[in-house]
């Protein structure tokens, strides 16, 4: 059916992210956004205490082991840890699958998970209940509001804020991009200054019509749902309730009424 995950994402190729298991059982794609919190503190392995113990803010690059050790004094190559780009060294000697935490980033709060290879850049804010998926990044001066879980390989770019998102393999919100109550598949790509809006100015529930079929969702804030491969241009707008198939295109500066469009559809508006 139209409404259902799997017309969205490719579910059988959801493997490679923690993420698959939100989608058990879900007979309509937006209930995910109710399920994303339970799922989150259900599956979360916290591990940036040790480092917050020497302050929220962190005032020199650190990095986190697979094993959950934090380590100080580290060197690093800069690179894209999706493509095994980032290196971090102690005393000379690489630190496997570590996560990279450098100065001016802000951990708000214990319950956070930074995943293997990940890379978090400075003056990002992270709160929790968030996971940063392995070789994920978060770039400088992202927002993490809490409520996200990011899979391997995606990015929450600069100045970008993220709340109650959940971004699949390879999703990338590059740059001046805002994600409310929202959901990014497989490899979807938003360009500069993208915004998935999620608080209508009315009150009313969502309503999504398509073959026939009505259906209300009573939420107060509804971002977008964007299927995989999908590419937003740059400074496009998706209004409140916005659901979008399998690999659409958007045109730049494009503003989405709420409501369905299928997959393979070219959009101007």
């Amino acid at each position: 059916m139209w409404y259902s995950p799997d017309n969205f994402f490719d579910l059988e190729r959801m493997s490679d992210t923690p993420a698959a298991a939100i989608f058990n059982d879900l007979t309509y794609v937006w209930e995910v956004l109710d399920h994303l919190e339970p799922f989150i503190r259900r599956r979360i392995k916290p591990n940036v205490a040790p480092l917050r113990a020497c302050g929220v803010m962190v005032m020199a690059p650190a990095a986190i082991d697979a094993e959950g050790a934090v380590h100080h004094g580290v060197t690093y190559e800069l690179g894209d840890p999706a493509k095994g780009g980032l290196k971090i060294f102690r005393h000379g000697r690489l630190l496997s699958e570590a996560a990279l935490i450098m100065p001016g980033v802000v951990l708000a709060d214990d319950d956070i998970e930074i995943g293997a290879g990940a890379l978090v850049e400075s003056g990002a804010m992270i709160k929790g209940p968030t996971i940063i998926g392995p070789y994920s990044e978060v770039r400088q001066t992202a927002y993490v509001r809490g409520v996200v879980m990011s899979s391997p390989g995606a990015v929450i770019g600069h100045a970008t804020e993220a709340k109650n998102a959940l971004l699949l393999a390879g999703a990338k919100a590059g740059h001046f991009a805002y994600l409310g109550d929202s959901v990014l598949g497989r490899e979807v790509n938003l360009g500069a200054g993208a915004k998935l809006a999620n608080l209508k100015m009315n009150d009313s529930p969502y309503v999504f019509r398509f073959e026939g079929q009505r259906f209300t969702v009573k939420r107060r804030k509804f971002g977008a749902i964007i299927g995989d491969y999908t590419e937003i241009g740059c400074n496009a707008v998706a209004n409140p309730g916005t659901l979008l198939g399998r690999a659409i295109r958007v045109m730049p500066n494009a503003a989405l009424a709420p409501g369905y469009r299928s997959g393979g559809s070219f959009l101007n508006g």
